[in-house]
């Protein structure tokens, strides 16, 4: 279990700097002091669907990383089972027919 979460931590850090990476990409092409001609026009669909995979990747890594953390919490015990009732306790024997008195 520790393996899988320290995996999808890997993975996480990995789709934040590959957002980080087309983040800043788009804000250099986006740039208002430059002119976008035709040719970037490519670049920045490109650089805004790369982003757009990132996020989304981001987005399940962090779904499937809290589901296995929720699934690691703790349960209530279950409710105490009733105590096993004793067997009833047995009748008193009872006492054997005496024979009748003789005169």
């Amino acid at each position: 279990m520790l393996a899988a979460l320290l995996g999808m931590h890997t993975d996480l850090a990995l789709a934040e700097r590959s957002i980080d990476f087309h983040r800043e990409h788009l804000a250099r092409l986006l740039n208002p002091d430059r002119q976008i001609n035709r040719h970037e026009v490519s670049h920045l669909l490109d650089g805004a669907r790369r982003l757009a995979e990132a996020v989304a990747t981001r987005d399940a890594q962090t779904k499937s990383a809290s589901a296995v953390l929720q699934s690691l919490t703790r349960t209530s015990a279950p409710a105490p089972s009733p105590p096993a009732s004793a067997p009833p306790v047995p009748a008193p024997p009872r006492p054997a027919p005496s024979a009748p008195r003789s005169r």
